[in-house]
């Protein structure tokens, strides 16, 4: 998905987060976020192919979580606060269900202002692999605790945690969700055997 960084500044010199929901309201078929700075990014939809990996993957997680009962699943379309004030809206995510019911309802049903404990970001034709890399050490840096960078074409995976070093994978089936998501097992055989 190509993505280009908007400065409004003869407008504005920040996006606020109200600004953000109605411009998501008025434009429902754009995916926007934040950046730290406050600029707007905007991002093209995803292509068919990226979709199809996309719900698999955002499945796996939902069923896991479905079962065990721990926390939240979200999509692609959902928008998190993160703690450093960027708006960021991961291709999968999941949060502890003790740290989503530490919100409001109110908080709950706007941009969440909480870090996820886990994030995928997939890597359509389209990416810059270095603004993905750069979103992921982001992440990191805002205590999401795990994060997988998918990469279909090169059949990889970039595994990012909190205080260890980047593991890259070349051609896993499978991928665990380790400590932070117990017993989850996710399969990468629809998307890597294309």
């Amino acid at each position: 998905m190509t993505s280009i960084t908007l400065s409004l500044k003869p407008f504005i010199d920040k996006i606020s987060d109200r600004d953000l929901e109605h411009l998501c309201q008025e434009n429902p078929e754009a995916r926007l976020e934040i950046n730290p700075q406050g600029k707007l990014i905007v991002m093209s939809p995803t292509g068919s192919e990226s979709g199809k990996f996309n719900i698999s993957l955002a499945a796996q997680i939902w069923n896991w979580n479905n079962r065990t009962k721990l926390g939240i699943a979200f999509d692609s379309s959902t928008g998190f606060k993160l703690s450093n004030g960027a708006v960021r809206s991961p291709d999968v995510s999941w949060v502890a269900v003790a740290k989503w019911n530490s919100l409001t309802k109110k908080q709950q049903r706007k941009f969440a202002p909480i870090d996820p404990d886990f994030v995928i970001e997939l890597i359509s034709p389209t990416d810059d692999l270095d603004e993905l890399q750069n979103k992921m050490r982001e992440y990191m840096n805002c205590g999401v605790k795990l994060g997988w960078l998918i990469n279909p074409e090169d059949r990889q995976v970039e595994i990012y945690r909190q205080q260890e070093e980047l593991e890259i994978l070349d051609n896993p089936e499978t991928l665990s969700g380790e400590d932070i998501l117990p017993n989850l097992i996710v399969s990468l055989k629809d998307i890597f055997e294309n």
